[in-house]
């Protein structure tokens, strides 16, 4: 681990430790880990271009909304190279909450999730998306099924 010094004036680190007290973290390292890291991640995803990646697309939609539930499962269908896993929960007699879990390339995640939040009916579209790097295709046992472990960016 690699150490470096910073210097804060009186008002800014008293700020600072406020806010690490309420986020919980245990000391101003893991805390400032935690913000380079945030501010890496969106510097990368700024040109996501190439860039692999796994997310997390939350929506509420009315499911009365005329076939809007038929829609999505096409949308679903169409990028199924995207899309991992849907989980689908009743909020209420008429809204349903859906994350869709995804993983591919962070172009084509950011027009999926566009495209489902820009849908009649869709509302509190939010995307979480987190920049990877593939690591070899591999097997662990069977020759058979290679497959590629993804790890995050940073």
């Amino acid at each position: 681990m690699e150490r470096f010094t910073i210097s804060l004036d009186e008002h800014l680190a008293h700020a600072f430790d406020e806010w690490i007290a309420v986020r919980g973290y245990a000391n101003r390292s893991e805390a400032v880990r935690d913000l380079l890291r945030a501010e890496l991640e969106r510097s990368r995803l700024k040109a996501p271009e190439g860039l692999d990646c796994v997310a997390s697309l939350s929506y509420v939609y009315n499911h009365h909304e005329r076939e809007l539930g038929e829609r999505l499962t096409r949308m679903h269908h169409a990028h199924h190279d995207l899309v991992l896993s849907v989980m689908h929960v009743h909020l209420d007699h008429e809204h349903c909450l859906e994350t869709v879990l995804l993983r591919g390339p962070a172009g084509g995640v950011q027009v999926f999730a566009d495209s489902v939040c820009a849908e009649r009916g869709v509302h509190h579209g939010k995307l979480n998306l987190i920049s990877v790097e593939l690591h070899q295709h591999h097997h662990h046992g069977d020759p058979r099924q290679p497959h590629v472990h993804l790890k995050p960016a940073t």
